[in-house]
C-alpha cells in the first residue's frame, strides 16, 4: 500500500532526486517569486522537473544568510568564500534578484518524480550504491552486541513519531561500546568511566553520517586488544552511539532506493500535511532546530513546510525529547548557571558530537548567535582547532563560519548539562568528487572515514577532561 506520509505529498506522490543531485530544490507557490521566495510550482512535466543550483556572493554574510533563510529559501549548509548555496528552480534567481542578490547557475539537475509504491519498511539493507537502511543499522548493532557480548549493549531509548501513532515507525537505539565491567553501560549519569557520545542523521537526508556512525562501531569492536589506542580507550571509556537519530526521517530517504527521497526532517505531519508536490517543502520538523534552548531565536522557519520548520514549540517532537531524556540518563547536569556565559566547572567530564553534512566545518556552542561565548569557549575553541587541523576543516562558532541557528543538539546538551559538545559538518573540503548529501558510496571509505576516524578518537580520548586545559589541542 503506498505510504501516504513518505514525503508529505499530496495525491500519494513522492519526489525523488536523481542519484547525482546533492541537494534539494526550494518550493513554493508562483506568488512566493514576487516575495521574494523560490518556487517550483508548475516546474514539472512528464514525470520529471529541474532543479538548480545556484552560487549566491554575499554582501554581509551573516546578515545575508539570515535574511534567505527568513525568507524560506533552502540555503545549503555549505559556504566558499563570500559564497552561499542556493536550491531552487529556473524561477528561483528572480527571487533572489528582488533581495539585492545577483545569483549565478552552478549546475541544472533533473529530478525524478515517482509514484510511491510501498511503505519505508519494504526497503532492504542498503540503497544508493551501499548506504545502509535504518533495518541494517539497527541489525548491525544488535550483531555486534551479539557477537562482543563483553564490549557493547544496545539500548532502546524512546519510539519515533510514526510509531507513536501507530503508523509503523521504529524504535529509537542507542549501543553502549567499551570493556564492560560492573555497573557500566547502565543509564545512571553517575558513571565511572567517562562517556563519549556519538549521534548521526539527525537529518535524515545527510547520508554520510550514519555511515561515519556505523564504521566507528566496527573500529571500536574490532580494534580492541590489536589497536594500543583503541584499546586503553575502550578500557577506560564508554562510547555511546546513535546512527539514526531521525529513523522516519531515514526510512523515507532510503525509500528512493538509487534515488534516495531527500527527506531533512521528521515525519510528524501533525503541523501541516499538504506541503505540496516539491522536494523543498516536505512535512515534518527540523529536529536541529526543535531543541528547547534558545529556540526559534536564529535559522528557524515557522512555515510548516520549509526544511528549517522548528515545531510548534522547543522540544514538541517525540525522537528529541527521547533523546534528550537520554542524554539525561548518561550525564549530569553540572552547568548550574543558567547564564549564557556561566561555565561549566573544569572538573566536567563526557563529551558529544553531533554529525551533520556537508559544509567541512567543526562547530561549538553558542550556535544560536556568535556575538555571545559561552563560559568554556576558550577550551571549547582549541579543541575544535585540533579536530579542524584533523580533518582539513574551518572551526568556529556557526555564526562565525556558516550561519547563526538556534535549537541545535550541542546547544542544548551544552545549556542544559554543561556538556563539552560539537557539531562536525562532514564535507569535501578537497574538490575530490565527493560533495553533497548524497556522495557516490566509494566515498566513505576512501575519502570521509580516513578524515573522520581521527577526529573522533582524539575526541573520545578527551571525554574524561575536557575543560581541564586550554592547550587540549596539543594534547
Amino acid at each position: 500500500m503506498a505510504h501516504k506520509r513518505l514525503a508529505g505529498l499530496t495525491a500519494g506522490t513522492v519526489i525523488v532526486a536523481s542519484a547525482l543531485l546533492p541537494q534539494l530544490a526550494h518550493a513554493g507557490t508562483d506568488m512566493d517569486a514576487v516575495a521574494g521566495r523560490a518556487t517550483t510550482s508548475g516546474r514539472a512535466h512528464d514525470g520529471y522537473r529541474t532543479v538548480v543550483i545556484y552560487r549566491v556572493p554575499t554582501r554581509h554574510s551573516r546578515t545575508d544568510a539570515e535574511l534567505l533563510i527568513d525568507s524560506g529559501y533552502d540555503l545549503l549548509e555549505k559556504r566558499q568564500g563570500n559564497n552561499l548555496f542556493v536550491s531552487g528552480d529556473t524561477s528561483t534567481a528572480t527571487g533572489l534578484r528582488r533581495l539585492g542578490f545577483s545569483p549565478a547557475v552552478v549546475t541544472t539537475l533533473t529530478e525524478a518524480i515517482l509514484s510511491s509504491a510501498a511503505a519505508p519498511h519494504a526497503v532492504g539493507n542498503t540503497y544508493d550504491g551501499g548506504y545502509h537502511t535504518v533495518t541494517a543499522q539497527y541489525s548491525h548493532m544488535d550483531d555486534t552486541a551479539s557477537q562482543h557480548p563483553d564490549l557493547a549493549k544496545v539500548v532502546t531509548y524512546g519510539q519515533s513519531w510514526l510509531k507513536q501513532q501507530g503508523q509503523g515507525g521504529r524504535d529509537l537505539k542507542a549501543i553502549c561500546i567499551t570493556k564492560i565491567q560492573a555497573g557500566d553501560c547502565a543509564l545512571s549519569p553517575n558513571s565511572t568511566k567517562p562517556r563519549f557520545f556519538l549521534m548521526s542523521q539527525i537529518h535524515a537526508r545527510e547520508l554520510t553520517t550514519g555511515e561515519m556512525s556505523w564504521r566507528w562501531i566496527d573500529a571500536l569492536t574490532s580494534g580492541y586488544g590489536k589497536d594500543s589506542a583503541i584499546t586503553r580507550l575502550m578500557d577506560t571509556t564508554e562510547m555511546w552511539v546513535v546512527p539514526d537519530a531521525n529513523p522516519d526521517g531515514v526510512d523515507m530517504v532510503a525509500a528512493g532506493g538509487d534515488n534516495p527521497v531527500l527527506q531533512r526532517k521528521n515525519a510528524d505531519d501533525a503541523h501541516g500535511s499538504q506541503c505540496g508536490v516539491s522536494a523543498y517543502s516536505q512535512i515534518g520538523v527540523d529536529l536541529n532546530r526543535n531543541a528547547g534552548t534558545h529556540w526559534d531565536t536564529s535559522g528557524t522557519s515557522d512555515a510548516s513546510c520549509d526544511q528549517t520548520y522548528g515545531g510548534p514549540s522547543g522540544d514538541s517532537e517525540v525522537e528529541n525529547t527521547a533523546l534528550e531524556n537520554l542524554f539525561r540518563e548518561l550525564f549530569p547536569a553540572v552547568r548550574t548557571g543558567t547564564g549564557d556565559t556561566d561555565p561549566a566547572p573544569s572538573t566536567a567530564k563526557g563529551m558529544m558530537i553531533t554529525m551533520h553534512s556537508d559544509a567541512s566545518m567543526v562547530l561549538f556552542p553558542w550556535e544560536y548567535d556568535a556575538t555571545v561565548h559561552t563560559g568554556n569557549d576558550t577550551a571549547l575553541r582549541a579543541l575544535a582547532a585540533h579536530m579542524a587541523s584533523q580533518t582539513g576543516y574551518r572551526y568556529g562558532q556557526a555564526g562565525e563560519i556558516l550561519y547563526n541557528a538556534s535549537g541545535g543538539t550541542d546547544d542544548w546538551t551544552y545549556d542544559k548539562l554543561g556538556l563539552a559538545s560539537f557539531t562536525i559538518e562532514i564535507g569535501d573540503s578537497d574538490g575530490v568528487g565527493c560533495d553533497g548529501f548524497t556522495p557516490p558510496y566509494s566515498c566513505q571509505d576512501s575519502y570521509f572515514w580516513p578524515k573522520i576516524e581521527p577526529a573522533l578518537l582524539y575526541a573520545a580520548q578527551h571525554a574524561a577532561a575536557p575543560y581541564t586545559s586550554t592547550s587540549a589541542a596539543h594534547r
